[in-house]
């Protein structure tokens, strides 16, 4: 009986990864990324402002997008169900899960030596890894020719580079 639960469990998260939008990943990451570049030109925060930062922001968007998602589309179409509210808070959880990688960026870098300008260094070059890496697993995902991945990798090194700009151009 516990194997027959376990290998339905096993086939739901299956089905879910297979169902996977890394929409919110994408956008997670930009959204840390450009936290770190806002708040690197407000002054130097404390390592553990930044990080809490990161993750405060991250949350408060999937919740606004939790928010849409219920009350928009969904709430048109049927009625509210734990179900369905515990489906939309999955689905938007990357955009949580993006910000977690640039917040431990800040808080090891002391254990790399880095300054406090170093940390959101270090936290934008992780966020746009991230950025990049979620935009190639939707894509492969998706079932896209290794041109297209390639293609959307190149647009969000673009969109990576633009922020990064845009924080040379804030600070300097």
């Amino acid at each position: 009986m516990l194997e027959k639960f376990r290998a339905q469990a096993r086939v739901r998260r299956g089905e879910r990864r297979a169902h996977a939008d890394y929409t919110g990943g994408v956008y997670g990451s930009l959204l840390a990324a450009s936290v770190v570049v806002g708040a690197s030109t407000l002054g130097t925060f404390p390592r553990l402002e930044l990080a809490l930062l990161l993750l405060a922001t991250g949350t408060v968007f999937w919740l606004a997008h939790v928010h849409a998602q219920l009350f928009g589309a969904r709430l048109a179409q049927r009625s509210l169900s734990r179900t369905t509210v515990l489906h939309v808070c999955r689905e938007e959880w990357p955009i949580v899960e993006a910000a977690v990688p640039s917040a431990a960026a800040v808080l090891v870098s002391p254990l790399l030596g880095l300054d406090v300008q170093g940390a959101a260094w270090l936290a934008l070059a992780v966020a746009l890894i991230s950025q990049m890496g979620w935009a190639t697993a939707a894509a492969r995902r998706a079932g896209a020719v290794w041109r297209q991945v390639v293609l959307t990798d190149a647009v969000n090194l673009v969109i990576g580079l633009l922020i990064v700009a845009l924080k040379f151009a804030l600070k300097h």
